[in-house]
């Protein structure tokens, strides 16, 4: 299965109503370069204002996601994101002219077939994916919530909702892979309880509401004149309950559906990490509330983990020694500074640099408090990129890299004699006509020190 990102081959679009405002909107997807992720855009405010799908922008789960930024809003995201991230895209524009996302039926199911209509395709970033390796959990009492991230080798969902109903009962749903998305989760409408939409339709909370876009539940018998009255407000000729059971006898796609819904629901929700996830996600009574609480614990985990070393096993075989990087890097001591290569593919490498106190540059660099220049753990990144770079070409003995730029440099943290230095290199794009570009780290135990990217060309020594 392919791991590149993923976006559409050309743009798409569909209109209805929203389903809290009540106002008309036209969405239009349009493909988006790798890493941009899920953004909107208020094409109908001057200067067009964009809002990343981005949990930190949420600003109200009432009755559904809001998100907010640049000065615009767009309400109810929650279904069209899910269709998204449920085909596994990464990279959308999504253009819409109103306030709010169309409700359509309820479900993510036009989003989803507008998508495929669109046609899906592989870019050339890899995907990035959240890869949970330790237990992750949630609770918010007062809703009784309870959210679980456990290790899981892909996407997986299990849903439990409860809700003290003699007809929705205690109902589970589950999504083994995202592969079941389309054909078992997509086409699960929104549902809400008659008892609700009475109170709801009376204080105008959705002027887009109709019994086309939501399963209605009716748990107690209502009298025939409340009906007639709920009729009225929904423009509706007749509303029928043949006892407790679905509002017009509506016939249900599963006999789980609101579970499956609520699942959805969370897929939408955690679109908004803006990391696919691998993981094992177990959600008790979860909503909107919940699931944008437990994507802002994933992202802050993400950025913690930013910071947090890798694993790495320094005491396992080298890929080079100092003798096979010397065949390699044109370097010499005293400006030799890589020990040994310790992993290395067509994609990133990992070097080893044992910082000692017998390192010329000690003699000058504060002698009384020895401190490593920052700019020689650069120079060290680079000869670690180096060897990345080298290793594309068939005879790399006969190539010299270059460095062309450097950029976003920062030093976290100070290096000392007694530490061990742990680069690590990865391309942050194919390499085109020699041209290598690269994000580099550098690490002493769990802390990262030093981290930029770098920018290198490889050239045929001239002989």
């Amino acid at each position: 299965m392919s791991t590149k990102q993923k976006t559409i081959k050309q743009e798409v679009s569909l209109k209805g109503v929203g389903l809290h405002t009540g106002k008309q909107a036209t969405v239009t997807f349009k493909p988006a370069d790798d890493n941009h992720g899920y953004v909107f855009q208020r094409v109908d405010i001057e200067g067009k204002p964009t809002i990343k799908a981005d949990c930190d922008l949420v600003i109200d789960t009432s009755r559904g996601t809001t998100l907010e930024q640049n000065g615009a809003r767009v309400h109810t995201t929650e279904h069209l994101l899910a269709a998204a991230y449920g085909l596994e895209i990464d990279n959308l524009l999504i253009e819409i002219d109103g306030p709010e996302v169309p409700i359509l039926d309820g479900s993510a199911h036009f989003f989803v077939q507008a998508l495929q209509d669109a046609g899906i395709v592989d870019q050339e970033t890899e995907k990035d994916y959240f890869v949970v390796d330790e237990n992750l959990t949630y609770e918010d009492l007062e809703r009784e919530t309870e959210m679980l991230a456990v290790p899981q080798d892909e996407f997986r969902l299990t849903v439990m909702v409860d809700y003290n109903s003699k007809v929705l009962g205690t109902q589970h749903a589950h999504m083994y892979h995202l592969g079941e998305f389309k054909g078992e989760i997509s086409k699960c409408r929104t549902f809400v309880f008659l008892r609700e939409l009475e109170y709801l339709a009376k204080n105008n909370l959705i002027k887009g509401g109709d019994l086309d876009n939501a399963i209605v539940l009716v748990d107690k018998v209502m009298p025939q004149e409340k009906l007639d009255e709920l009729a009225e407000l929904l423009n509706k000729p007749k509303v029928e309950v043949k006892g407790i059971g679905v509002l017009n006898n509506v016939d249900l796609h599963f006999q789980n559906e609101p579970a499956r819904h609520k699942l959805l629901d969370i897929v939408g929700d955690l679109a908004l990490v803006g990391k696919p996830i691998k993981g094992h996600i177990l959600a008790a009574r979860p909503g909107h509330k919940g699931n944008v609480d437990f994507a802002k614990l994933i992202k802050k985990e993400i950025k913690k983990r930013q910071h947090k070393a890798p694993k790495f096993d320094l005491n396992k075989e080298a890929v080079y020694d100092i003798n096979g990087i010397e065949k390699i890097l044109p370097h010499r001591y005293p400006m030799l500074l890589v020990d040994k290569i310790i992993e290395l593919s067509d994609k990133h490498v990992v070097g080893v640099k044992n910082v000692t106190m017998n390192e010329h540059f000690f003699q000058g660099h504060f002698p009384g408090a020895p401190v490593m220049p920052g700019v020689l753990q650069i120079e060290a990144m680079a000869q670690t990129g180096g060897i990345l770079a080298l290793n594309t070409v068939e005879d790399p003995e006969n190539y010299l890299t270059y460095f062309l730029k450097i950029d976003k440099v920062r030093f976290k943290r100070k290096v000392v004699p007694g530490d061990t230095l742990v680069f690590c290199l990865e391309l942050t794009a194919p390499i085109r006509r020699g041209i290598c570009n690269m994000s580099a780290k550098a690490y002493v135990g769990e802390h990262l020190v030093a981290e930029g990217e770098l920018m290198a060309q490889i050239i045929k020594e001239d002989k």
